[in-house]
């Protein structure tokens, strides 16, 4: 009798410990998770968390923008000298657009510098040494700290729960559940590429500041050496278009100078019949 029962609670104890070696996930485990939180010690158990964990960086976190807007009696010469201190310090230029104004006889350069941070002082101290005459200067400073350890903090967030999840799709053994959680995994690998593109873009933008540099100069026919000239081919230049307008116009009222003209030889026959008869 003794055997008997001692062979039962054998074979209970092979069942029970069967079933729990052979446990895998369900779809009902993934209520169970939710996004983790950042804790303030790290877990000496918890190898998962510590291998993803990021180390914060606290330290301030600053964006510059700049804009300075001066006049100058050389474009060609201050842009040279602009890139050639960009290019010294670092830099690269961003964005170049011309514009001619005929009607003022002013020509703008708009230059979008990209300087790394560290030396946004020394090109602005440059450029402003060549400017013969600064018309505005503007600088811009922005806190982004704050922001920085937000979207580093959702980051590891979102990496530890992707994790997470790859540990249940491992464990998971029903076609449904394996829809479930790849599905969801999906869903946090879009959110976390999207939080990475957010880090990326604050990193450029902390580590290269944006200068703006837009310079002009006026009365370009002075300053080329040929005042006294340009003005006289000027002159003649606009009586020749004068008489080319004139000539254009006459053409285009055609009848009605046809008409006066018609008008003028009808007139002047009834004068003649009339002294005709006079006579």
């Amino acid at each position: 009798m003794r055997k008997i029962l001692t062979a039962c609670l054998l074979a209970l104890l092979f069942t029970a410990c069967s079933g729990g070696a052979n446990y895998k996930a369900k779809a009902t485990d993934l209520v169970m998770l939710s996004p983790p939180k950042m804790a303030a010690t790290a877990d000496a158990n918890d190898d998962e968390a510590s291998a993803v964990r990021p180390v914060l960086d606290t330290s301030k976190k600053l964006i510059k923008t700049g804009e300075i807007n001066f006049e100058t009696s050389d474009i060609k010469s201050t842009r040279k000298k602009i890139l050639h201190s960009l290019a010294s310090l670092g830099g690269y230029l961003a964005e170049e657009n011309e514009t001619n104004h005929r009607g003022d006889d002013q020509n703008t350069l708009v230059l979008t510098l990209r300087i790394p941070s560290k030396n946004f002082d020394l090109l602005l101290d440059s450029i402003s040494s060549q400017a013969e005459k600064i018309d505005s200067k503007d600088i811009t400073i922005k806190d982004v700290t704050a922001q920085y350890i937000d979207v580093t903090t959702a980051l590891y967030n979102k990496k530890l729960l992707e994790s997470r999840y790859q540990d249940l799709l491992k464990k998971a053994d029903k076609i449904s559940d394996v829809l479930q959680i790849e599905n969801k995994l999906t869903d946090i690998r879009t959110a976390i590429d999207s939080t990475q593109g957010q880090l990326n873009y604050l990193n450029r933008q902390i580590a290269y500041s944006t200068l703006t540099v837009t310079f002009y100069t006026r009365k370009l026919a002075e300053d080329s050496g040929y005042g006294m000239g340009y003005k006289l081919l000027s002159a003649i230049s606009d009586g020749w278009a004068l008489l080319q307008g004139m000539f254009f116009g006459l053409i285009g009222i055609w009848p009605v100078i046809l008409g006066l003209m018609l008008l003028f030889v009808l007139f002047k026959r009834w004068r003649n019949r009339r002294k005709a008869r006079k006579i």
